[in-house]
């Protein structure tokens, strides 16, 4: 007899197998958990987006020039007390040669006892001592000694006390010269580890990323130029009020000074105008300099003629101008006078960071020229080129 049973649904077995359709159904949903779990432990080795890629070479860059003013500054230190080591060498040198002649001269001292048979056992102990005030504080020897004799021997023992002293000296110098050509060593290699590393981030950009990071670059550019020309309009207010307010006190002698495009003038005073033109003819003169250096390289540790970094630049800009600037920019902030962003004249430095570890000549007009960094040229460009935040202070040199 037939069966009168229906036959199963398609979707199982009677031994409760899947079928095509669920296990299909199933693969789908495994083959979805299988690419959450790819994608889930590669976020943290997914590429930076561009920005963060932007924002870590600007970081290394600006570490790299903060490793380069420590390099300077090691650099100049480890020449100093390379100069201080030989002049005391060559100092006991000098004392050597004297005690070499003061023993010579005690050696025919005791030759002379020696053939009149006086005290010639007394001189051969004094020759052999280790200390030659140890046996000389023997009052039965310094009685035979004539004057001239102690002259002699005092002149010998105070030659061999100063000789040992500048001994000393030099060695301790040298340990001192060693620990700072360790220290130049250090600085060397960490800014070209860091600009290795900047090198190698912009190297895996592609060109569509490199335009696009050209584009930010540029936008950046914009916003600095717009910040600049804010400050020049204010810096021009001021300079008019001031003129005003000089003019109208002076009986419209024009005896106020301008200093040009910043916005500072002198006071009505001659001394504070003699001073200022003082200032201002120096200043010329630094930025004259500056603006020649235009379009020459940015490379650590350079102070010139071809190239420079940043605070090699603004020393060797000054020093045309006859004014003698410390080489880096950690001791440059501190030669001379701090006055506010507002109140910056032609000439004056601006440093950046707080850790102060660029500089630029001001030029007026919210613009400076400076070196900027690895790769770059010595350019004009705004004081706000990173931002206002990373302005540290104003220094008119002087």
């Amino acid at each position: 007899m037939a069966s009168h049973r229906k036959p199963r649904p398609g979707g199982t077995t009677a031994s409760g197998i899947r079928t095509p359709a669920l296990a299909t159904a199933a693969l789908t949903s495994i083959a979805m958990l299988s690419q959450t779990a790819e994608a889930a432990p590669s976020t943290g080795h997914t590429r930076p987006s561009l920005e963060e890629v932007e924002k870590k070479v600007d970081d290394l860059y600006r570490q790299a020039e903060s490793a380069t003013e420590k390099y300077d500054a090691a650099k100049e230190r480890t020449g100093r007390e390379r100069g201080h080591v030989d002049a005391l060498r060559q100092e006991v040198a000098r004392r050597t040669d004297t005690l070499n002649k003061a023993r010579e001269e005690l050696g025919s001292f005791a030759a002379a006892q020696y053939r009149t048979g006086a005290a010639a056992p007394s001189t051969a102990t004094f020759l052999l001592a280790n200390s030659p005030q140890d046996y000389f504080d023997q009052t039965q020897l310094m009685n035979r000694l004539t004057t001239r004799e102690k002259s002699a021997v005092d002149a010998y023992i105070g030659d061999q006390a100063a000789t040992m002293k500048k001994r000393r000296e030099a060695a301790e110098s040298l340990q001192t010269l060693t620990t700072s050509q360790q220290d130049l060593q250090t600085a060397k290699a960490t800014v070209q580890k860091k600009l290795a590393s900047a090198r190698e981030l912009l190297s895996q950009l592609t060109a569509q990323e490199k335009a696009r990071l050209a584009q930010i670059e540029q936008a950046r550019q914009q916003e600095a130029a717009r910040k600049a020309a804010e400050l020049a309009k204010q810096q021009a207010a001021a300079q008019a009020e001031q003129q005003s307010g000089s003019s109208g006190s002076s009986s419209g002698s024009g005896g106020s000074t301008s200093t040009g495009s910043t916005g500072s003038t002198s006071s009505g005073s001659s001394g504070s105008s003699g001073s200022t033109s003082s200032y201002d003819t120096k200043a010329e003169k630094a930025l004259a300099f500056a603006r020649a250096q235009i379009g020459k390289p940015y490379v650590w540790g350079a102070t010139g003629p071809g190239s420079y970094d940043c605070s090699g630049l603004t020393q060797a800009a000054w020093k045309a101008a006859g004014v003698s600037l410390p080489r880096t920019t950690y001791d440059q902030v501190n030669a001379g006078t701090t006055v506010s962003l507002a109140d910056a004249r032609p000439g004056d430095l601006i440093f950046f960071y707080d850790d102060i570890s660029h500089v630029g000549l001001y030029i007026g007009n919210g613009m400076m020229i400076h070196a900027p960094k690895p790769g770059a040229y010595v350019r004009e460009e705004s004081v706000y080129y990173g931002g206002e935040s990373i302005i540290h202070s104003v220094v008119r040199p002087g």
